[in-house]
């Protein structure tokens, strides 16, 4: 998300000196390539990239093609096949082995609805939404319809009404699914224009709630801003837990765990880590955080010291479910050898982000299989009523 983030920053600072956009998204990818569907990059009338499409191999390409789309102000959609081995002769020298398919777009800023302000529309609230892109593989060289609109948590709809309302309404089902399952999609409509939509699924960032203002703390937070996490230090001391300690971070609270809960609202993507070096201090926040079992609490220090933690509160009459010990990471990190504070912070840092992910930590070499499953890539097919035939898959 912090892509998405540094793209709309940079868009904002292109509209403040008069410079012409677009917009480059990987929307389809068969095969390997180093960025997945969903990968963005914004490109100025000056040459300035923000975000990227690929390891940097297709950027000096995609340049080229956005400033062409900026001047005719028309979508343009890119093919770059590396499943040759003489991949050289694109001049981007790949070698990743896949098909990526780029939607290089224009953004009109007079227009209230183009893909950087829906993308806006998204930061705005901390809930998931759907953004819709068709585009046309059929016919490359055809007008790319493009991004189409933003499908909030609410059901809310903001963006483009497709002239052919059978198509709007099969995306907006399919939209609506994708908010269901949280997976993005894509499905090919034989309506005579052999359209395909991306159906993309955008999640807002790991809140992470850092309990704790000492300053191994301070590396933990400087991590997870580069990641772009929305991150709360909160701390009993008011001496350490201040704004000029933590200028990276969007709140910092001076709180007794009893009023922690009055101050944060932890959902689906928020992590805590108990680091105040304060027995007692992290035993209270964890008697308050549990019950709403969140997907990570990570405990700074021995096994032992959680193992007592939660002794002395089944102790006290407080159950502590199966469930909820499974959300329990103590010692918080993974195992790396971490001996300093930066050293902790990434392995902590790292081991949120598996669990988040529903992946090991384990080495990719040891990965028997593909590092991204093929079958996310699947592009089902749809009849011109959009009933999606699971069975009949492309790509």
């Amino acid at each position: 998300m912090k892509e998405v983030q540094d793209i709309v920053a940079a868009y904002d600072e292109a509209q403040r000196e008069g410079r012409q956009t677009a917009l480059a998204t990987v929307v389809h990818v068969l095969g390997s390539s180093y960025r997945r569907p969903g990968a963005r990059m914004l490109v100025t009338d000056d040459g300035k990239l923000t975000g990227a499409i690929s390891g940097g191999c297709l950027e000096g390409d995609a340049l080229r093609k956005a400033r062409l789309v900026m001047a005719r102000q028309q979508a343009l959609l890119a093919t770059y096949d590396t499943t040759d081995e003489d991949d050289a002769k694109l001049g981007v020298g790949l070698g990743c082995n896949g098909i990526i398919q780029i939607l290089i777009e224009p953004i009109d800023p007079a227009n209230p609805l183009n893909p950087i302000q829906l993308l806006k529309t998204f930061l705005r609230h901390r809930q998931t939404a759907v953004l819709v892109t068709l585009f046309s593989l059929a016919h490359r060289k055809a007008e790319q319809p493009g991004t189409c609109f933003l499908m909030e948590q609410n059901g809310y709809i903001k963006g483009h009404a497709l002239a052919d309302k059978t198509l709007q309404a099969a995306l907006e089902a399919q939209a609506k699914e994708a908010l269901q399952t949280g997976a993005s999609s894509f499905v090919a409509y034989d309506d005579g224009q052999q359209l395909t939509s991306f159906v993309e699924v955008l999640k807002p960032p790991v809140a992470l709630v850092v309990v704790g203002a000492g300053n191994d703390a301070i590396p933990l937070v400087q991590l997870a801003d580069v990641l772009g996490w929305e991150i709360t230090v909160v701390d009993g001391r008011a001496n350490y837990a201040t704004a000029a300690r933590f200028p990276l971070a969007k709140r910092v609270l001076v709180a007794k765990p009893e009023l922690l809960l009055a101050h944060i609202s932890p959902d689906n993507l928020t992590a805590f880590v108990l680091m105040t070096h304060n027995y007692n201090y992290d035993s209270a926040v964890l008697r308050q955080i549990l019950p709403l079992q969140p997907p990570y609490i990570g405990s700074l220090g021995p096994k032992k010291k959680l193992g007592r933690m939660l002794e002395e509160l089944e102790g006290e009459g407080v159950p502590v479910t199966e469930a909820q010990r499974q959300v329990l990471y103590g010692p918080t990190g993974l195992d790396i050898g971490s001996e300093t504070s930066e050293e902790i912070a990434l392995s902590i840092i790292a081991e949120i982000k598996a669990v988040f992910s529903r992946r090991s930590g384990a080495p990719l070499r040891d990965k028997p299989d593909v590092i991204h499953p093929r079958q996310d890539a699947v592009i089902r097919k749809a009849s011109f009523s959009g009933q999606v035939d699971a069975s009949a898959e492309t790509g």
